[in-house]
């Protein structure tokens, strides 16, 4: 699989940019959308949790510690070793704070009960997942042990007790993990960057979604595969609404969404 450039990277986002709505809700006709963006995209409060989370993710850019790491999907752009050190794969790999603290809120509004992420990395993304809503249940996958360590102390460090961590092979362990999976209220993909895997991870979690059930994609533009996996998405019969801010794409099922819907909106 071939990823993209940086250049092509950029060059999408110019264009993705200009044709995106404002980001404020002027024009958009769904009062659904339009409350999503009015008090989640530009909820501007500074809540506790960010000041809880961000000195972790600082701690981790600083750490010139090697790991070995196991990587089952698509790669790094960056890194290309095994040996890695600690604040590269920090660099390179946790969601940048924006988008963090967006699944935070997004979270908080909805309050989802049970959270599936699949991609902890060092569980930054995760703890604000767990923090938004602490009488959810978040169950997060990793596939590489030396990460998921890292990840798991993070938890402790914060004193964060609704997280379940499962390391390993992502093809395996989402299969093995689903009769325990009551239902997949929330769902954040940040796994292997491939099209044939994340339609997977779509089919699989299908399976426990309800019409209330929200998935997030990330890096929906990060390849040409990536791009065909979320045109695919979209088209899905039982998708209803989709919401592209370039770097993470947001399905929902609402079936009180009479007509299917999609927006690409700045943020």
């Amino acid at each position: 699989m071939t990823m993209y450039s940086g250049f092509q990277i950029a060059k999408k986002y110019v264009h993705y940019f200009f044709k995106a709505g404002n980001g404020k809700g002027h024009g958009i006709h769904s009062p659904f959308v339009f409350k999503f963006i009015t008090d989640i995209l530009n909820d501007k409060k500074k809540y506790p949790a960010y000041e809880i989370i961000e000195p972790i993710r600082q701690h981790l850019l600083q750490q010139k510690k090697t790991i070995e790491v196991q990587d089952y999907g698509a790669g790094s752009r960056i890194i290309t070793t095994k040996r890695r050190i600690i604040k590269d794969i920090a660099a390179s790999s946790l969601k940048p704070r924006k988008y963090a603290q967006l699944l935070y809120r997004i979270v908080q509004y909805f309050e989802p009960e049970n959270i599936i992420e699949i991609g902890t990395s060092f569980g930054i993304t995760t703890c604000y997942l767990a923090l938004a809503n602490k009488r959810s249940k978040v169950i997060t996958f990793e596939g590489s042990d030396e990460i998921a360590t890292i990840a798991l102390q993070n938890f402790q460090l914060i004193g964060l007790k609704n997280i379940q961590l499962i390391k390993g092979n992502f093809n395996e362990t989402l299969k093995t993990a689903l009769p325990s999976i009551k239902m997949a209220d929330l769902a954040f993909i940040d796994g292997n960057h491939t099209k044939t895997a994340t339609l997977n991870y779509f089919s699989i979690l299908k399976q426990v979604s309800n019409e209330a059930s929200i998935f997030i994609f990330d890096d929906i533009h990060w390849s040409e595969e990536m791009d065909q996996a979320w045109n695919e998405i979209k088209k899905d019969s039982e998708v209803t609404l989709t919401i592209d801010l370039f770097f993470i794409g947001i399905v929902f099922f609402n079936k009180d969404f009479k007509v299917k819907q999609h927006f690409t909106i700045r943020f």
